[in-house]
C-alpha cells in the first residue's frame, strides 16, 4: 500500500509541475508576442523551403518500398551482410541507407515501421535507430558549408566526419541488448537467398490487397502527416529557444559550456553555438559558423552540434517510439557518443591530415545563404539512395555466388 501511494505522488507531482512549467511557457509567450511570432515564422521557413521538399520524396517511395515488399525482398537478400556486421536484420540496409542520405527522422520513422510489423526485435530497433538517424547531406553541404560558412569544400570534411563517427557507433551498438530474448538462434541462412528473397516480396505483396491507386494515396497521406508532425516540432522549438534566450536562460547555459570548453582549450565563444545548438541543431550550427574563432574550432563545434541533433530532433524521436516499445536512452546516448566521435574525426582529419586541407581556409567566401532546392536537389539523394541500396544487393549475391562456388561461407 505505501509503494502505491508514493507512486501516486509521484505522479501527481510530474503532473503539478508539467501544469506549471505550461502556464509559464504561455505567460512567456504573451509576454513576447513580437519576438514569438518572428521565432515561429523563421522556424516555419526552415521546414518549408529545407525539411518539407526534401523529405516528402524519400517519405512517399518508402511507404512504397513497404507496400510492395521490397523492404521484405532486402530483408532476406542482405542479412549475410548486415547481420554480421551490425547485428541488425538484413531490412535494417534499408533504414540505414534511407536515414544516411535524407536526415533525421526518418531512420526512427522507418524503424518504427519494421517494429510494428515485427521485422526486428526491440533491441535491433533501438540499434538501428540510434545510428541511421544524421544530418543530411543536403543540409552538411548546402545549408552548413556553403550558406552558414560560404565554403562549399567544407561539406566533405563535415559529411566524412559525421557519417565515420555514426559507422563507427553502428559497430559498437551491435553489442546493445546482445542476449536479446525476442532473437531468434539461428545461423545466416545463405542458401537459395534470390528465390527467398522474391518469395518474400510476392507474400508481402498479396498480404497488402490494397489497388495501387490507394496505396499511392495512402502513401502520400501518411507521408504529409508524419512531415505536418515534424514541422510542429521545429516551430515549437524555435519558440522555446527565442523565449529562454529573452529570459536570460541560454547565457547561463552558455556559461557552462564555456567552462567546459576553456578546460579543452577550446574558444569560449562558441559556447553559445552549443547553448542552441543543445536545443536546435540550425541555430546551433549558424552561431557556430558566426564565432571568430579559428576555423577547426568551429568544425568541431559543428561536429558536435549535429552528433547530438538538439533536443527538437530528440522530441520529434520520441513522438514517433511512443506507441512502441523502442526505448529512447539508447538513443540519447548515441547521440552524445556520435557528436564526441564526430569531434574526435573532424580533429584527426585537420590534426594530421591537416596538410591536405590546409588551403580551405584561404578559399574566398561564396555569396550565398541557403540554397535553392532545384527538382535536381531532391531527387540526387534519393537516386543515391537507390544506388546504394542496389550496390548492397549486388554485393550480397556476389558472397552467395562465392559460398555456392567454392563451398564456404565469407562470414555468418
Amino acid at each position: 500500500m505505501k509503494n502505491i501511494i508514493t507512486t501516486a505522488d509521484k505522479k501527481n507531482h510530474t503532473g503539478i509541475f508539467k501544469a506549471l512549467c505550461l502556464v509559464i511557457f504561455f505567460t512567456c509567450l504573451m509576454a513576447f508576442p513580437k519576438e514569438v511570432f518572428h521565432a515561429s515564422v523563421r522556424g516555419l521557413e526552415t521546414w518549408w523551403n529545407i525539411v518539407f521538399p526534401a523529405l516528402l520524396p524519400f517519405f512517399i517511395v518508402s511507404n512504397l518500398m513497404m507496400s510492395f515488399g521490397i523492404v521484405h525482398f532486402l530483408g532476406v537478400l542482405l542479412e549475410p551482410l548486415m547481420k554480421p556486421i551490425f547485428n541488425i536484420p538484413g531490412n535494417g540496409a534499408f533504414v540505414m541507407v534511407m536515414g544516411y542520405t535524407s536526415g533525421f527522422p526518418i531512420g526512427t520513422v522507418l524503424t518504427v515501421d519494421l517494429r510494428k510489423n515485427k521485422l526486428c526485435t526491440r533491441n535491433e530497433g533501438e540499434r538501428l535507430m540510434s545510428f541511421t538517424n544524421n544530418a543530411s547531406p543536403l543540409f552538411m553541404f548546402g545549408a552548413v558549408a556553403i550558406g552558414m560558412f560560404h565554403n562549399p569544400q567544407l561539406g566533405a570534411i563535415i559529411a566524412v566526419s559525421h557519417y565515420c563517427a555514426n559507422l563507427c557507433l553502428g559497430l559498437l551498438l551491435r553489442f546493445h541488448g546482445y542476449h536479446d530474448p525476442e532473437q531468434r538462434t539461428y545461423q545466416v541462412d545463405n542458401s537459395h537467398l534470390l528465390s527467398r528473397s522474391i518469395y518474400a516480396m510476392l507474400e508481402a505483396q498479396r498480404k497488402d490487397d490494397r489497388p495501387l491507386g490507394q496505396q499511392l494515396g495512402d502513401a502520400i497521406k501518411k507521408s504529409v502527416h508524419t512531415l505536418s508532425s515534424i514541422g510542429g516540432f521545429i516551430i515549437l522549438f524555435s519558440v522555446v529557444l527565442e523565449v529562454l534566450f529573452r529570459l536570460g536562460i541560454i547565457p547561463v547555459i552558455s556559461n557552462l559550456f564555456g567552462t567546459m570548453l576553456e578546460a579543452f582549450s577550446l574558444n569560449r565563444e562558441l559556447s553559445q553555438a552549443l547553448a542552441a545548438g543543445l536545443f536546435e541543431v540550425t541555430l546551433g550550427s549558424k552561431f557556430a559558423s558566426e564565432v571568430s574563432a579559428p576555423l577547426y574550432q568551429q568544425l568541431i563545434a559543428v561536429s558536435l552540434v549535429l552528433g547530438w541533433s538538439g533536443l527538437s530532433v530528440h522530441a520529434q524521436i520520441a513522438s514517433f517510439t511512443a506507441k512502441t516499445d523502442l526505448r529512447l536512452w539508447p538513443f540519447v546516448l548515441s547521440r552524445i557518443a556520435h557528436g564526441i566521435l564526430a569531434a574526435f574525426f573532424i580533429t584527426l582529419f585537420l590534426g594530421p591530415a591537416y596538410p591536405a586541407f590546409s588551403h580551405l581556409e584561404t578559399i574566398p567566401p561564396v555569396n550565398s545563404h541557403y540554397p535553392t532546392l532545384s527538382i535536381m536537389a531532391i531527387f540526387v539523394p534519393l537516386m543515391i539512395s537507390l544506388a546504394a541500396l542496389a550496390a548492397m544487393t549486388a554485393a550480397a549475391l556476389v558472397l552467395h555466388a562465392i559460398r555456392n562456388t567454392f563451398g564456404f561461407r565469407v562470414w555468418g
